[in-house]
């Protein structure tokens, strides 16, 4: 009994190591290809504002949408947002990505230069 009471703060101590490591790689975004993203970005209508109280999910086209998630769930909305949005306004044509506006002209081309580039398009915005 006396050897459980030793090793009891030890126990506890990585528990709450494990639990604290676990919701961080839960709430980590997911990893994408600069280029690509940043480019995108700039077309994307959701950012990151940062603020008093934290962050929040805006949109540049409709100034009354504020997203307030928690922390641990932050990134990950925010990639649902842009990728629910990529899916109606991105398309590719022949090693080109094309970003369409929201009548559904043509906004910009952007190369792509590799498969890297062309996997990551599929797998972050299911095209």
């Amino acid at each position: 009994m006396n050897f459980f009471k030793k090793l009891l703060p030890f126990a506890l101590i990585l528990g709450f190591i494990l639990f604290g490591l676990d919701a961080f790689l839960q709430s980590k975004p997911s990893p994408k290809n600069t280029r690509i993203y940043k480019a995108v970005q700039k077309y994307s209508p959701y950012y990151l504002d940062k603020r008093f109280g934290g962050l929040q999910i805006m949109s540049k086209e409709d100034k009354k949408f504020k997203l307030k998630p928690n922390n641990m769930t932050l990134f990950k909305a925010f990639e649902t947002l842009e990728r629910t949005w990529g899916k109606k306004h991105l398309k590719l044509q022949d090693k080109q990505l094309v970003i369409l506006d929201n009548q559904g002209t043509k906004h910009a081309t952007i190369a792509l230069h590799s498969t890297k580039e062309l996997d990551f398009i599929h797998q972050f915005y299911g095209i």
